[in-house]
């Protein structure tokens, strides 16, 4: 590993404060880190959802005593994300398919982060759409089978499809796309372990601890400054760099 334990903590600690502060949990920059520390990849998806859940937790509250949680409109995302999520992490993938399997999520994920800022614009000029009652659920099963493959909770895949087609404004969005990556963390972890427990990967796991507790400081950091110290276009656009930088590497190595 090029970079210590405590070292990895560090930046997990501050892309939990950066993705708190805009509503997401940071999977896919975690992943991204730890697929740069050369881990064993059967951990990968564990820590990377573990640290979503843990972030994300408290970003969820938060948005549900502010009233910005529609439940009625978001559990047909929810209905069958949850047991796509539990299926995508029971599923068996080897080394060479998951890693690049992540490499080609992290691409799409990159660059969703990128044009974000457009679709928001494009959105804007276009009147709401309506969609099919079958919409909802369609793109949860999706997102959430691929979240619990890979351990991205699927909120960076979620929050540009219900921007672009004005799924609602950006603050419920932001909340929707919380509760999308909890519940979905949760069932993808769920899947990962009653696919081999922690296995072989359970010691790299709990010999990380130090990065658990560096996104539940970070994350409760980021929710209240964060979001000050930094616009947030520019924390979108750093964390892309960084996630398409790793993703090249896994597809071309």
């Amino acid at each position: 590993m090029a970079i210590g334990i405590f070292g990895l903590a560090v930046l997990f600690a501050l892309t939990a404060a950066l993705y708190a502060s805009v509503g997401f949990g940071g999977g896919s920059t975690y992943i991204a880190l730890l697929a740069l520390a050369d881990l064993d990849y059967r951990a990968l998806p564990v820590i990377a959802l573990l640290c979503n859940i843990i972030v994300v937790t408290g970003g969820t509250i938060r948005f549900q005593l502010r009233g910005l949680i529609d439940w009625p409109r978001i559990w047909p995302i929810l209905i069958l994300s949850v047991p796509a999520a539990w299926l995508g992490g029971r599923m068996v993938i080897d080394k060479e398919n998951f890693l690049l399997l992540l490499g080609l999520s992290l691409a799409v994920a990159g660059i969703l982060l990128l044009v974000e800022p457009f679709v928001r614009r494009a959105a804007g000029r276009k009147r709401g759409w309506t969609g099919h009652r079958m919409f909802a659920p369609s793109i949860g099963t999706g997102i959430g089978f691929l979240s619990g493959m890979v351990g991205i909770g699927g909120g960076i895949f979620l929050a540009p499809i219900l921007l672009l087609t004005r799924w609602s404004d950006s603050r419920r969005i932001a909340a929707t796309a919380s509760v999308f990556i909890l519940v979905n963390s949760v069932a993808g972890l769920g899947g990962q372990l009653a696919k081999s427990g922690l296995g072989s990967g359970g010691e790299t796991v709990l010999a990380h601890w130090p990065l658990f507790v560096g996104v539940l400081l970070g994350g409760q950091i980021g929710s209240v400054l964060a979001s000050k110290a930094l616009p947030e276009i520019w924390i979108r656009r750093l964390t892309a760099l960084l996630i398409l930088y790793v993703a090249l590497r896994l597809l071309l190595t």
